[in-house]
């Protein structure tokens, strides 16, 4: 009712936008990632099956693409361990199930 009587005025719902890490104005997640169902596919695969490289490119992902998030998953290892071990809601979660090297630019 409010968005009939002020519709300038009310703010759109958070659902509406794009998702979006708000780095820099006008970012989206499309931008920098790929869809988010081979995102999650890549990420299961690589997280909670501990596939590899070779084996998601066998699975039909494009390389390029997995290296790519292979990468923002190795390079974002540090973030994990600034904060308190989260509660395990999978199979194999980040925490003590997951520990990589996080000095010398560690890659698989």
């Amino acid at each position: 009712m409010a968005e009939a009587v002020l519709p300038d005025v009310v703010a759109r719902p958070d659902n509406e936008r794009p998702p979006s890490a708000e780095l820099r104005p006008d970012q989206t997640d499309q931008d920098t990632l790929p869809p988010y169902p081979e995102l999650d596919a890549i990420l299961e695969g690589y997280v909670e099956s501990d596939q590899g490289l070779a084996d998601l490119v066998a699975a039909g992902f494009d390389e390029g693409t997995v290296r790519r998030v292979i990468r923002m998953v190795d390079r974002n290892e540090y973030k994990r361990r600034q904060g308190p071990i989260g509660i395990k809601i999978t199979p194999r979660a980040f925490g003590k199930d997951w520990r990589l090297p996080i000095v010398n630019k560690f890659q698989e």
